[in-house]
């Protein structure tokens, strides 16, 4: 149901976010940005090997082993802000309003008898609750360990020496590269349709939102992390390490 939740508002998240307090709470981007990455390439952690970034724990020497810890304890004191940020109810408050307000923007679906803007409202109200009691009851270690970021096995292969700037554009650049994939978009659209299922008499209006504006909301958080500086925004980068132009470039 998280995951759910995550692919239909994450993209929206990401873009509210940047419009308030741009300093440590943007810590929270870059978990949904990790978060949205699993959840568009993968339908079982089991399987990340399809993506040729799992690293084999009997291959790992001590500088890797060093790496994946860095790796941890960067995900878990972002997680760890981020859970706090999601339980305030000001924050949950803001992002309910946020959500209403880009749902009152959209254009009523022709030939329907209810307008995508209400389906888009329900689904906001329906999925958003669960969605915050679900991660009120993670730890930030939990969390981590259930995206492959801590434990056995970590989710990103990354040169020797890196910083947390370094970590977060190669993630970055992997979401990017994601989101461009077509398979990947197809994962996050069937999910979005199954989700509908559960809509009892909105299930129909709710998949036609879903075909109309999908391609839209995937198109938009591409744009975003194209055209923000995300890591220089949650601090993981200073202005001196500032890479994200040339790095961005590449993806």
């Amino acid at each position: 149901m998280a995951q759910l939740m995550t692919a239909f508002v994450g993209p929206a998240i990401l873009r509210i976010t940047t419009q308030v307090n741009m300093g440590s709470r943007l810590s929270f981007v870059f978990l949904m940005l990790v978060i949205s990455f699993i959840v568009a390439n993968a339908r079982n952690l089991d399987v990340l090997s399809e993506f040729d970034v799992q690293l084999d724990n009997k291959v790992r020497g001590e500088t890797s082993v060093g790496t994946n810890e860095k790796v941890c304890t960067l995900c878990e004191e972002y997680a760890s802000q981020a859970i706090k940020y999601l339980a305030e109810n000001e924050t949950q408050s803001y992002i309910v309003s946020a959500l209403h307000d880009a749902c009152s923007q959209l254009h009523a679906l022709e030939k329907q008898a209810c307008s995508s803007s209400d389906i888009c409202i329900s689904l906001v109200d329906y999925y958003l609750p669960i969605f915050f009691l679900e991660v009120s009851e993670l730890s930030s270690e939990e969390l981590c360990e259930r995206v492959n970021l801590c434990g056995e096995s970590v989710l990103l292969k990354l040169p020797k020496n890196d910083g947390a700037c370094t970590i977060c554009h190669d993630v970055v650049v992997e979401i990017l590269t994601k989101l461009k994939d077509p398979d990947a978009q197809l994962e996050v659209m069937e999910m979005l349709l199954k989700g509908c299922n559960q809509m009892g008499n909105y299930a129909e209006q709710c998949k036609n939102l879903v075909l109309h504006y999908g391609q839209l909301i995937l198109i938009n958080a591409q744009t975003f992390l194209e055209t923000t500086d995300v890591c220089l925004a949650i601090h993981a980068c200073n202005y001196s390490q500032d890479l994200t132009g040339s790095v961005l470039a590449d993806a």
